[in-house]
């Protein structure tokens, strides 16, 4: 009977032994429980669905519309709007951003029909970022000789100073994640081919879009070409409270309101200046020189006469030079005035009351000459 136990023991663990190690060959692999209702999977390999909504507001001028057009050249990951309602709260871009299904959004916004202001936006929990676009060039008017494939992906270089600061930092993640175009995507091609380049000098950003030439690294310019001057960045889309201001910005209605203060005042100097050198202008240019006679003849010889007048004047001098500490110094008479200040100040009041004088009668003259005469 203990013969018996023993072999089947080992019958036991020769079973085990079997099953441990299945061969390959005996494996099925079932296919997974899927509804009937279900879409067949998909491997996809578009992962990073980055899209953006690029449009503008009404009151942009032409020059406006062609950069936001080689902007969106540029961009093949990009969504295309109608032009927004100035009225509207800029809160509607986020839904308009929605139902298009982007989460990245360029509104271009214009003042004035001069001034065009840039908003780049994370929808829909920010931050937001607005800038002034400065010194606009776009790709008809710059006519360069470079020229890249549409729809290839672009690579970006930045600064280092993006790194130091840390609100240019926050400028590059948003500038990355919009101009960044993503991989595998339906309308881009699968091959670098030109450059884009931020840098940061005098506290703006310069925007530059170069082609690869060759493996050396020799570059084209294509264009287009604009600054960015940033003016604040908020933490929400669109609003919300400000992260970061400018201390630097100016607004460019300022900008003018200056120049054209300047140009105002320019002809009020002008006549001022004419008072002053009439009431300073001295009667006799060279009182030693009698008349225009003196540049008459031979220069050496006048030089030579003037010369020995003097030696002949020196001459007597000496004779009495024993004889000086018995006569007493005589008064000397000078042509020149003394002012003391106060008569300076004066003198400038009289210059100025008659600037300003000469200057209302100029006016009313103006006046006078556009009034049409009464038939």
């Amino acid at each position: 009977m203990k013969m018996a136990k023993t072999k089947v023991k080992k019958n036991k663990k020769q079973v085990n032994q079997v099953k441990e190690t299945p061969t390959e060959d005996n494996v099925v692999v079932l296919p997974p429980v899927r509804m009937s209702d279900d879409p067949t999977p998909k491997q996809v390999k578009w992962i990073n669905r980055q899209r953006v909504l690029v449009f503008a507001a009404r009151g942009i001028n032409h020059r406006h519309r062609h950069l936001m057009e080689d902007i969106k050249r540029l961009m093949p990951h990009h969504k295309s709007e109608s032009k927004m309602e100035r009225s509207k709260n800029l809160y509607v871009v986020n839904e308009i951003s929605e139902m298009k299904n982007c989460n990245k959004c360029i509104l271009f916004e214009g003042r004035k029909m001069r001034d065009l202001y840039l908003w780049l936006s994370n929808i829909p929990n920010g931050p937001s970022a607005k800038f002034l676009i400065e010194n606009i060039y776009t790709m008809g008017e710059l006519k360069m000789t470079g020229n890249c494939l549409k729809g290839s992906r672009p690579l970006l270089s930045f600064d280092p100073q993006f790194t130091k600061y840390a609100h240019y930092s926050l400028l590059k993640e948003l500038l990355v994640q919009i101009f960044g175009v993503p991989k595998h995507h339906p309308k881009s091609q699968p091959f670098f081919d030109h450059v884009y380049t931020f840098m940061i000098l005098d506290n703006r950003i310069w925007f530059r879009n170069y082609q690869i030439l060759s493996e050396d690294g020799a570059l084209a310019e294509i264009g287009p070409r604009f600054v960015l001057n940033p003016v604040k960045i908020f933490s929400g889309s669109f609003g919300g409270s400000t992260l970061w201001e400018n201390p630097k910005y100016v607004s460019p209605a300022k900008l003018r309101q200056a120049y054209s203060k300047k140009a105002a005042n320019k002809y009020e100097r002008r006549i001022e200046k004419k008072v002053m050198n009439e009431a300073t202008k001295p009667e006799t240019g060279y009182p030693d020189i009698e008349g225009p006679e003196f540049f008459k003849g031979d220069p050496l010889k006048k030089a030579e006469d003037v010369l020995m007048e003097e030696e002949i004047k020196d001459e007597p001098e000496t004779m009495d030079e024993e004889n000086e500490d018995n006569v007493e110094p005589q008064p000397v008479f000078s042509m020149k005035k003394s002012k003391s200040k106060p008569d300076m100040a004066i003198r400038r009041k009289q210059l100025k009351a008659k600037s300003k004088a000469i200057s209302v009668q100029i006016k009313k003259r103006k006046q006078f000459k556009r009034k049409k005469p009464v038939k």
